[in-house]
């Protein structure tokens, strides 16, 4: 309308110019008052950040107990690995002691076995020397069933057995000291003690050799002399009693 109206006025150029700078402050009032309000997307992208700081902060925790946690594992595991091998050469060494130990009793055992058999036999070759002044006989009978009567009657008389040493040829027994008490002023009393010694003789034949050591007791344990018929005598009784069983029907 002004260009109608001002055509060829001299102000036409300024007040153009004018119109332009309103038409862009205008332009310029409508994009401000049309900018949209962010704010509440500010404040939740605040609230995510955070949520996932703490997440994050959460999952760094749980690996740090993760490592410590697998560490006390690997170590456990490693003690448990040591534990087993300590057990397991423990368990060879006891193997190894009780091997040890079981050889050294066999060999124990022989050589107990070999120093009786030894001892025996020294105590055998010296009946030689024993048995002089004894009573003997002999009896059609192997020394094994010999022996065996010879217990029986020792046994049967009160007699306990104090040494007892026996090979395949030969065979010892020493009796306990028998004491008995004197009855009165008129009977006396006895203390005797028995050397028996057998030896097995060609044609499964056995020698019997007694010896005793017998003294009579008075009231008071007075020793009386003693003859050397009377200790021959009761020698002879015991040799008597085990013929006399040798004899018997169970004996032979």
């Amino acid at each position: 309308m002004l260009r109608h109206l001002l055509p060829s006025s001299p102000f036409a150029p300024i007040v153009r110019y004018c119109w332009a700078g309103l038409g862009a402050l205008s332009c310029c009032v409508l994009l401000t008052s049309c900018k949209p309000d962010d704010s509440p997307f500010r404040a939740e992208n605040d609230a995510l950040k955070k949520q996932v700081a703490k997440q994050e902060s959460l999952l760094s925790s749980l690996q740090d107990g993760n490592k410590v946690m697998q560490q006390q594992i690997d170590l456990l595991n490693q003690e448990l690995r040591d534990a087993k091998k300590a057990t397991e050469a423990a368990k060879s060494e006891t193997q190894q002691l009780t091997e040890l130990l079981e050889a050294q009793l066999a060999q124990t055992k022989r050589m107990s076995a070999e120093a009786q058999r030894t001892a025996a036999a020294q105590a055998a070759q010296s009946l030689k020397i024993e048995d002089k002044g004894a009573q003997a006989d002999q009896f059609p009978r192997p020394l094994p069933a010999v022996a065996k009567v010879v217990e029986e009657a020792l046994a049967r008389n009160g007699y306990q057995v104090k040494v007892s040493l026996r090979t395949d040829q030969k065979a010892v027994y020493v009796t306990e000291r028998k004491v008995s008490n004197p009855a009165s002023l008129e009977v006396a009393g006895f203390r005797n003690q028995y050397l028996i010694a057998l030896q097995a003789l060609p044609g499964n034949v056995t020698k019997l050799s007694v010896k005793a050591e017998f003294e009579k007791i008075a009231q008071g344990g007075r020793i009386l002399s003693v003859s050397a018929e009377e200790t021959a005598e009761i020698e002879r009784r015991l040799i008597g009693e085990i013929s006399k069983a040798l004899e018997a029907p169970s004996k032979t």
